[in-house]
């Protein structure tokens, strides 16, 4: 993976290829997790796709994020965990999603702004080829709703930074632009979703096209590939707004507003396994993964846990899930703004609700030693086929042919894998590619 590498003509190719006939496109998993980067990578190589994955600005940024991960940290990750995955992808794509003043935004807009500058030009620097430019939301001295033009033009300052880190390296990204973002954490109580009104995609294209111009950014503006819009779907704590095509065709046709960019869909984690290919045939060829990759890896863990409290003594057990409550209750600014109800509900939130926010401690000091333990007494033997039964029962056959080890990373990364297959699936063409 060359970590200055200019745009990707497969990812390009396979994008045009779903602009001319509605099939192809790419899955991006969007998490810094290292065993759901592994799934993704080796899913990837599985298929010979092109493995997409990303970064937001609250999870690695030049302050180190909730990860402690800064930009050239996490490039240094991905590479390390695609030197050792059974089959590479045939290309390895990364992406920062959601650049911009979102980690900052508690401050005044010039101080956001210039952080988030820095934090951009740290992300081109560090090798990152797709850069979601999105400033959306509003800083301590805005006015909430930021104005469109306003929000374009602050894209146009952070591609500037872009632009100008990427001539030291040589580099040449490609972004996207967009302002429907859904909110953080997955939809509110009453929070309608409706597609993005097609008028509203040629606005933003314009402004965002516009703004890039009057500072230079000609060149620039022709790699934006795609536009974050709404499709009609979401999820929340327990709900899934399923995706329905008919509302959408509108949206979809406006894709020819575009100069030959696709479109971007966020939060498309949870669906109905049709739904994705019905999205890449409408033109979102680049289809998001969010907090379905760590909700199955949470599954699979937990579903270990139960394996380990049958093989291992009590006073030797890892204590996962309770290491995971300890760290929500004494730290919950992560999770408390977007879980209500009585005790007995907030609990079950913390560690299942499909936002999950759980996905935020696991670098948390007792989460990770309890994980060790958990994946040290379960070692790297084949697990018992009647526990293996009972907790993994989607597994055994595969199990028993030979076609998957029984050992308990082996049956995480395969949760995780089965999560993300329904996206794959969608994304696979059977067109010929341009060389």
């Amino acid at each position: 993976m060359n970590a200055h590498a200019n745009p990707s003509p497969r990812l390009t190719s396979v994008l045009q290829n779903n602009l001319l006939h509605g099939r192809g496109g790419v899955f991006s998993v969007c998490s810094a997790h290292p065993l759901a980067i592994e799934a993704a990578l080796e899913l990837a190589g599985q298929r010979g796709q092109i493995a997409v994955i990303e970064a937001t600005s609250n999870q690695v940024n030049q302050d180190g994020g909730y990860t402690g991960m800064r930009p050239a940290d996490f490039v240094a990750l991905v590479r390390d965990i695609a030197s050792k995955v059974p089959h590479p992808p045939a290309e390895i794509v990364l992406g920062g999603d959601h650049l911009g003043p979102q980690p900052f935004r508690k401050g005044d807009a010039g101080t956001a702004m210039h952080k988030a500058c820095e934090m951009v030009a740290d992300f081109v620097r560090a090798g990152f080829t797709k850069i979601h430019l999105d400033c959306s939301m509003s800083c301590a001295d805005d006015p909430v709703p930021l104005p469109e033009k306003e929000i374009a033009d602050r894209a146009a300052r952070l591609a500037a930074a872009a632009e100008k880190a990427a001539a030291e390296t040589g580099a040449s990204p490609l972004y996207i632009v967009g302002t429907e973002v859904p909110p953080p954490g997955g939809m509110g109580s009453g929070h309608e979703i409706v597609p993005t009104d097609p008028e509203h995609v040629r606005v933003t294209w314009d402004l965002h096209k516009k703004a890039f111009e009057a500072l230079g950014l000609k060149d620039g503006f022709s790699r934006v590939i795609g536009m974050v819009v709404q499709p009609g779907l979401d999820f929340g704590n327990v709900e899934v707004v399923d995706y329905q095509p008919a509302p959408a065709r509108a949206l979809s046709a406006s894709v020819g507003d575009l100069d030959g960019a696709v479109f971007e869909a966020h939060s498309t984690d949870y669906q109905k396994p049709q739904a994705y290919s019905q999205l890449v045939a409408g033109h979102f060829a680049i289809l998001k993964v969010g907090p379905a990759a760590t909700f199955a890896l949470r599954e699979a863990l937990y579903a270990l846990e139960l394996i380990e409290a049958e093989l291992t003594p009590p006073d030797l057990r890892s204590g996962l899930r309770d290491a995971l409550e300890e760290a929500m209750l004494a730290d919950p600014s992560s999770w408390s703004d977007h879980y209500q109800g009585d005790a007995a509900t907030l609990k079950y939130l913390r560690h299942f609700s499909l936002s999950d926010r759980l996905r935020y401690y696991w670098t948390e000091p007792g989460v990770e030693a309890a994980h060790t333990r958990l994946m040290t007494n379960l070692g790297g033997r084949e697990l018992p086929l009647p526990l293996i039964s009972q907790y993994f029962p989607q597994f055994v056959q595969s199990i028993q042919s030979g076609g998957m080890s029984g050992d308990a990373k082996s049956l995480v990364l395969g949760s995780i894998m089965r999560a993300l297959e329904p996206f794959a699936d969608a994304c696979q063409t059977h067109e010929p590619l341009a060389e």
